[in-house]
């Protein structure tokens, strides 16, 4: 089920975090997924020609975010820059860090998830579960704030593994609030999934600073986000 309509090319425009002659990224909505899936509905591509600014073609997508997670997204503006950050992506080149918000929580303060995922079963496609013999994947994380039984994190995933931190957080005993394949979230409507990609810092010149974009806090994270010490910022 898809929740949030197709953009119009003035939605997607205005989520434009950052732009250069490489790359946009950009301020994904949760709820709607980034391709266009078998049964077709609202897409994130389908929006991407508003994105083109002066450029022959529509932006690509560098790398992929889950339906219900929302923030910053890098798309290539042409065929190099996208191969360019694809290696980036894929040798861990670039920080990403997400926030969460989780049910109880853990009870210290910071540490490491090492633990191997693999594949649930075949029907479940893209669903992982833990597994020693599956790929590696570690993931650091910090607390940010507690309360209300919830804690606030910012989870940096070393390695990138489909659905690596909702696989993590659930198997340490504190699932990410909304998760409804591997927490305790409704099938549909709230709470949605608290997963946000908060900041990425990407080096894709070699003789400048990385870019470090920042994604806004979306809605429907604000209430718990409070209830944990967030001051809106």
């Amino acid at each position: 089920m898809n929740d949030v309509p197709q953009l119009t090319p003035a939605e997607i425009e205005a989520r434009v975090l950052h732009r250069d002659g490489l790359m946009l990224v950009i301020d994904k909505p949760a709820g709607i997924p980034v391709h266009r899936g078998p049964k077709g509905g609202p897409n994130l591509e389908a929006s991407f020609d508003a994105l083109r600014f002066g450029l022959p073609r529509p932006p690509v997508l560098a790398h992929r975010l889950d339906r219900d997670t929302s923030g910053c997204l890098v798309l290539g503006r042409h065929r190099k820059a996208t191969a360019s950050l694809g290696l980036l992506f894929k040798h861990g080149k670039i920080s990403k860090t997400y926030w969460a918000v989780v049910e109880g929580g853990p009870a210290e303060e910071q540490g490491t998830i090492e633990l191997s995922l693999g594949r649930k079963n075949a029907e479940r496609g893209w669903w992982q579960k833990p597994d020693p013999e599956g790929q590696k994947a570690v993931t650091n994380w910090k607390v940010l704030g507690r309360g209300a039984g919830l804690a606030w994190l910012a989870m940096e995933p070393v390695t990138g593994r489909t659905h690596q931190l909702r696989v993590h957080a659930s198997a340490m005993g504190w699932p990410i609030v909304g998760d409804n394949i591997y927490g305790n979230g409704p099938r549909f409507g709230e709470p949605r999934l608290h997963l946000h990609s908060r900041e990425l810092v990407i080096p894709i010149s070699k003789n400048k600073e990385p870019v470090r974009v920042t994604a806004p806090a979306p809605e429907h994270m604000h209430e718990r986000l409070r209830a944990c010490g967030w001051n809106g910022a």
